[in-house]
């Protein structure tokens, strides 16, 4: 039915409208090499110089194998979108696959919420570029002011907290610094002149680079990957010499609870493995290379990140890297000042490639949406000389850059996650479909096909045993009523399975994204629920009407 908010789009159709218009003039240069790289880039920003430092409080030394669960979440997710992306070899990443799989107002949720994804995380890593790059100033013997470094509600809370102290200078450094900018900030009809300003001005220029060019944004992006791979060798290796094994007595101080808590800032540091695939239509061969590329990226972030938390764990006790900075703080502990420079200078540059390759991401996403009707034509516009989607981008600039100015970091990150955890398990769940449609046969990469018939339900007995018998099955799920969909979930892909020999891996990794949403708080739950009601509102107010597909079948 033409009307039907669940009509999809065929592959071969999805495919066969890259060459149409003008998306087919963008420039095809990307490799696998360029593709691992932009992987890399966005994989190893912000989480890696900051979050690690936050989930090992809680998780102790034990977070390196959070870490390693979280990538074995991820690969069954990256083994999927591998088979999508060989399958449909589109810009929209999972947006498109949604739509060949699930239908249209799937694919619409799903596209919203990568903007979501995208635009939310690249503020994270602007806000987090920006207390790092001021940072290195004030290392060079340079003052940035407060009050143009940090969020109004940030100091406004500090100040307030200064204020209802009894004792002010017991606070936290970091709490104090905060009120002391509140209180030097201008004002301007009683109203406190606070602003992230770093954090917008680095959005606004690494927008202007993306906006000139692919070639450009891949030069950069190599670059400046090659610097940060060499400073992260360099952290291993000088703090491999200073290791203490005690420091990692006891391995799991507060439990699995503990090391699980962190779960949101591990998973923040895995993000960007999928935002490569946003730039199929600019690959000279992406069914070959964007599945390699997400493989390599995966494994190369995933061993580095592993090695990160054991050397910083053995380095200093876990229960002083919640810091802002935990790889300057470390060598800053053993009297390796020089080395702690080092770290925040190429901080600055590992968190620009991040910001840039999500910044490239975003736009692409509008783009190949707009090419299907769904939003306004100016979205899918290509710049004439540039050959990029030239409004989009702008469009993307201005959403990444005004927020960075004024919001909270911790505020963005959990809400990152619920929007890629949701992406995630629509890919996983379109593996299945394409495999029941045949339309699998079209890949020129597969997930490997591991029958999943009895071992999911044997696996779902062993998991309630072992749960139930530890007596945390009911009381789990009153503490976290989410848990009750995810065991609900679990039995209905166990019959779906039985019934139509369903492919293990996607099933694993619907489940185990499944798993790490339910660690996520209600209230990000909250704000992406009403994310998606605004979403669902354009949608049927004009994408439902306006969509390419349906003019067609119309």
């Amino acid at each position: 039915m033409s009307d039907s908010v669940f009509r999809k789009k065929s592959v071969v159709k999805a495919v066969a409208e890259v060459d149409e218009g003008s998306s087919s003039h963008m420039n095809k240069v990307l490799g696998v090499r360029d593709l691992t790289s932009f992987g890399i880039a966005a994989i190893i920003g912000a989480g890696i110089f900051s979050t690690i430092g936050r989930a090992s409080v809680n998780g102790g030394p034990a977070v390196s194998l959070l870490f390693v669960f979280t990538a074995i979440a991820c690969v069954f997710t990256a083994l999927s979108y591998a088979q999508f992306a060989s399958t449909v070899p589109v810009s929209g990443s999972a947006y498109t696959y949604a739509y060949v799989s699930f239908g249209e107002i799937f694919a619409w949720i799903i596209g919203w919420a990568l903007i979501l994804e995208y635009a939310v995380s690249n503020m994270v890593v602007a806000i987090s570029w920006s207390e790092y790059f001021t940072s290195m100033l004030e290392g060079f013997g340079v003052h940035f002011p407060g009050y143009w470094a940090t969020d109004y509600g940030s100091a406004a809370r500090a100040y307030a907290e200064v204020q209802a102290s009894t004792a002010p200078g017991s606070l936290p450094a970091s709490t104090q610094e905060l009120a002391q900018a509140f209180r030097d900030a201008p004002t301007l009809g009683g109203l406190k002149l606070i602003a992230d300003l770093p954090a917008g001005v680095i959005t606004v220029l690494i927008t202007a680079l993306v906006y000139v060019g692919i070639k450009e944004s891949r030069t950069a992006s190599n670059i400046l990957v090659v610097l940060k791979l060499a400073v992260i060798g360099l952290v291993i290796g000088a703090g491999a010499f200073y290791v203490k094994p005690e420091n990692w007595s006891p391995f799991a101080p507060n439990g699995v609870g503990g090391v699980l808590s962190g779960v949101a800032s591990v998973f923040f540091a895995f993000i960007g493995f999928d935002s490569i695939s946003t730039t199929a239509e600019e690959c000279r061969n992406p069914q070959r290379d964007l599945p390699r590329a997400m493989i390599y990226c995966l494994i190369i972030c995933t061993v580095l990140y592993v090695l990160i938390t054991l050397v910083l764990t053995g380095m200093v006790n876990y229960k002083e890297l919640g810091v802002d900075d935990p790889l300057a703080y470390v060598f800053q502990k053993v009297d390796l000042n020089f080395v702690a420079g080092i770290i925040s200078v190429s901080a600055v540059v590992a968190i620009t490639s991040a910001l840039l390759v999500f910044q490239l991401g975003q736009p692409r996403i509008w783009m190949t949406m707009s090419r299907d009707g769904l939003l306004w034509p100016r979205f899918s516009k290509i710049h004439p000389r540039y050959r990029t989607p030239s409004f989009s981008t702008i469009v993307t600039g201005f959403l990444v850059a005004v927020p960075s100015l004024f919001m909270d970091m911790q505020f963005f990150i959990d809400l990152t996650s619920v929007g890629t955890f949701f992406a995630f398990i629509l890919v996983c769940g379109g593996i299945l479909y394409l495999d029941a449609k045949g339309l699998s046969s079209q890949s020129k990469f597969k997930v490997p096909y591991i029958n999943g018939k009895y071992i999911i339900g044997l696996l779902l007995i062993l998991t309630v045993f072992l749960v139930a018998r530890s007596g945390h099955l009911f009381s789990g799920i009153e503490e976290k009523p989410l848990l009750a969909f995810f065991w609900l979930t679990w039995v209905i892909l166990a019959v779906l399975a039985f019934r139509s020999n369903f492919s293990l891996l996607p099933v694993l990794g619907i489940l185990t994204n499944l798993y790490l949403m339910t660690e996520l708080g209600i209230s990000n739950w909250l704000i992406f629920v009403i994310w998606l009601v605004i979403g669902l509102l354009i949608y049927f107010s004009y994408g439902y009407r306006k969509s390419r597909l349906a003019t067609l079948q119309g």
